[in-house]
């Protein structure tokens, strides 16, 4: 369950595993690619298009997975069913023998007021698209305007979360508008602000300190007005309300504040620890027979730090994961004893577009040039087929040397890009709901 670095990880190695007659795979999501979110900020800033980070599936694998287009809205543990919503409405029961569950994660909102009706996401590749789409618009929209508060309201965007994602999003997309307002003649450059705003005390803490206060001194020196220890307390249509009283006329608010699991974990009615699904350091499910959960869903034991550390929700991790359980579900169906998973994290990238970026490979810190041929070449290397690398180079260089492109699509007014559109969390079942339909099954049957 789940096309994430996880799962597709997974797939990947079952197919070298595994002979034709030892195990039938399936794979259930609602697109045939692998989305490689690290890149999506750049996306989202037009430094790559949209289908260079769309890793297509039937390039990577080796045509002996099954692909069921849909997404699992429910999981049966007792009778080993998933319950699946394909992509046609029409919802069909796949019994399994063993279940891998790397649903992933969506985005992690708060019972702040506006917040899911205003709000744009960084989640997933259509949000990207439409939040392009939308950045551009505000600026034809604000030079088209003769009323002052309105452009001011145009020309300000919040991005919410001082982690990598907003850390990104907000240094890639200030990059592009710094370069497109001069090609907007009645546009002041002066007028357009970017604020990043976190509730934790330091900007990506994970870096460390040093290059903590790096990256924060660039989008600073950028012009960039970073806020830590404040928080959104209302969103608007055209303003945004923080936790420390100000009020900022704003119709872009970009919410990147963490991740939470998967609703589909809820469905199982098993135990979680942080909303994550609790399993044993062979990342098998206590009192699920067959189940393996792994990735963004599942609370793994980080046996490297010990004391109750569970691995952090990275791309990094998940792809090891994905490996380790692929490994575990051979020795599975061929009788061996499973192995824990233990991995030592191998560093930290982060670009902030242009020539700046910070890395920390293998404790090694970076900056500038040197991090940026760190960030870029590791991130091409992770790309699973020479289709998608090749794309990804090529956008690389056409922009380094033709520069940001500033075309609008289309695609924001035919829908807007809201958290409220893009996550689909009413979709799945409650674990009543579930056995109910189990039940069902087994009369009829």
């Amino acid at each position: 369950m789940g096309a994430g670095f996880a799962g597709v990880e997974c797939v990947r190695r079952l197919e070298r595993r595994l002979s034709p007659a030892e195990a039938e795979v399936s794979l259930v999501t609602p697109f045939s690619y692998q989305l490689y979110l690290p890149l999506l900020p750049q996306v989202a800033a037009g430094v790559l298009t949209p289908q260079s980070v769309a890793v297509s599936l039937r390039r990577s694998h080796r045509h002996r997975t099954r692909i069921i287009p849909g997404g699992a809205i429910g999981v049966d543990t007792e009778a080993k069913i998933c319950v699946i919503r394909k992509i046609t409405g029409e919802t069909v029961d796949q019994p399994y023998d063993i279940l891998v569950l790397a649903p992933g994660s969506i985005t992690r909102t708060f019972d702040i007021p506006g917040l899911l009706q205003h709000a744009r996401g960084m989640k997933t590749l259509a949000e990207a698209a439409y939040l392009r789409d939308h950045v551009i618009a505000q600026l034809d929209l604000a030079d088209a305007s003769q009323d002052e508060a309105e452009r001011a309201s145009r020309l300000r965007f919040v991005v919410v979360g001082g982690g990598y994602a907003g850390t990104e999003t907000a240094a890639c997309l200030q990059r592009l508008t710094r370069h497109a307002a001069t090609r907007y003649p009645r546009l002041d450059p002066r007028q357009i602000k970017w604020h990043l705003v976190d509730l934790a005390p330091k900007l990506m803490p994970e870096l460390g300190d040093t290059l903590g206060q790096t990256a924060l001194g660039i989008l600073r020196r950028r012009g960039i007005e970073v806020s830590l220890g404040v928080s959104v307390a209302e969103v608007a249509a055209e303003k945004v309300t923080l936790t420390d009283g100000r009020v900022l006329p704003s119709r872009t608010l970009i919410w990147t504040a963490g991740v939470a699991a998967s609703p589909l974990v809820a469905t199982l009615g098993a135990e979680t620890l942080r909303g994550r699904l609790v399993v044993r350091p062979e990342m098998t499910v206590p009192g699920a027979d067959g189940v393996f959960a792994l990735g963004d869903a599942a609370a793994v034991p980080d046996l490297a730090h010990g004391d109750g550390a569970i691995c952090p929700p990275t791309a990094q991790h998940a792809m090891r994961q994905g490996r380790a359980v692929a490994d575990s579900v051979a020795a599975t169906l061929r009788g061996r004893p499973l192995r824990p998973y233990v991995h030592k994290d191998l560093g930290l990238v982060v670009d902030l577009g242009g020539t700046d970026a910070v890395s920390k490979p293998l404790g090694i810190e970076l900056r500038g040039l040197p991090a940026q041929a760190v960030a870029r070449g590791y991130h091409w290397s992770a790309l699973r087929t020479n289709v998608a690398k090749t794309r990804v180079l090529t956008n690389w260089l056409l922009n380094a040397v033709a520069g940001d492109d500033f075309v609008r699509t289309g695609f924001q007014v035919q829908q807007p890009a809201t958290l409220r559109d893009f996550e689909f969390t009413d979709a799945y079942l409650t674990p009543e709901q579930v056995r109910e339909h189990t039940a069902a099954l087994r009369v009829q049957g």
